[in-house]
């Protein structure tokens, strides 16, 4: 398996030669690392945030330039949920309900799917660039998201998929690995071929494991379809990335109206606006809301 001794985030994307099975594989360590430091995350939380973020990564490589996905995974549990955007460039941004979360399970790992709650919703959103947005929604299959991502592209887009993720936290919190794959079968399909590859998958360390070691994208996949011929058709760099700004964040203050701006203004002289995805924070002062208001007053 392929080793790089400095990692990066980026993603490969391969088709079998008979174009019967398409694969990607990311490492995803930094912006993980990035997002959770931004969040305040505790270590299940992490974990679960590194999944998701993965997930959209994955997700959004499968899109064509312009297009987006939104990934909301609702439990009933002490997480809340975890929510990530990710668009077809690489950019990928998201957060948890409650980043102070952090169950372990009785073998001492850390327990994503009681954080996130047995009970709960996968929600897909993808703006493809239509009038209005595609939407498919799935019960959670485990709340432990990789399963959750696979059940819904099965059911909900008829696409069989296989999904792996991993996150791995220190023990002081810190984020040492994030990375993952996803595995379709295309149409007409190959039975036999789908039947090895889930053999493979299923004899395959953890991917946690395997970035670790130094395995690369690359490497995960020459693993999970050694002596299968395949194409690789794309390479592209991942990051953290959000399209909060200041400007957004006006147009936010000024969608709330007359009357709610300058009760603001009146009561608090003041206003803080807290991105949810990447947790930059917004200050406006009085001038400033006024100035807002007056051009509202304007129009």
């Amino acid at each position: 398996m392929t080793t790089d001794p400095t990692p990066s985030d980026y993603l490969v994307r391969i088709i079998t030669k008979n174009g019967a099975v398409r694969a990607l594989a990311c490492a995803t360590t930094g912006l993980v690392a990035d997002a959770c430091r931004r969040h305040g995350t505790w270590p299940t939380a992490s974990a679960a945030l590194g999944r998701g973020l993965t997930a959209g990564a994955l997700m959004g490589a499968l899109l064509k330039t312009g297009q987006r996905v939104a990934l909301r995974f609702e439990g009933n549990g002490p997480l809340k949920k975890v929510l990530v955007e990710a668009d077809a460039n690489g950019a990928v941004r998201g957060g948890v309900g409650n980043p102070e979360v952090s169950p372990v399970r009785d073998d001492g790992k850390l327990d994503v799917g009681g954080a996130l709650g047995r009970a709960g919703l996968l929600t897909v959103t993808k703006d493809l660039g239509l009038k209005e947005p595609y939407t498919g929604t799935v019960i959670l299959y485990t709340s432990e998201i990789a399963e959750d991502l696979a059940w819904y592209l099965t059911e909900s887009e008829q696409i069989p998929s296989a999904v792996g993720l991993g996150t791995y936290v220190e023990p002081d919190g810190s984020v040492s690995a994030a990375g993952g794959f996803l595995i379709q079968a295309l149409p007409p399909g190959d039975e036999e071929l789908v039947d090895r590859l889930m053999a493979r998958i299923g004899e395959m360390p953890p991917v946690t494991e395997l970035l670790r070691r130094g395995v690369t994208p690359e490497g995960m996949l020459a693993y999970l379809f050694d002596g299968i011929p395949c194409d690789t058709l794309e390479k592209r760099a991942l990051a953290f990335v959000c399209s909060c700004s200041r400007e957004r964040t006006e147009r936010l203050l000024v969608s709330l109206g007359k009357a709610d701006l300058a009760a603001l203004i009146d009561e608090q002289g003041g206003a803080e606006v807290t991105c949810e995805l990447c947790r930059e924070r917004y200050r406006f002062d009085r001038g400033e809301l006024e100035r807002l208001l007056t051009g509202l007053s304007a129009h």
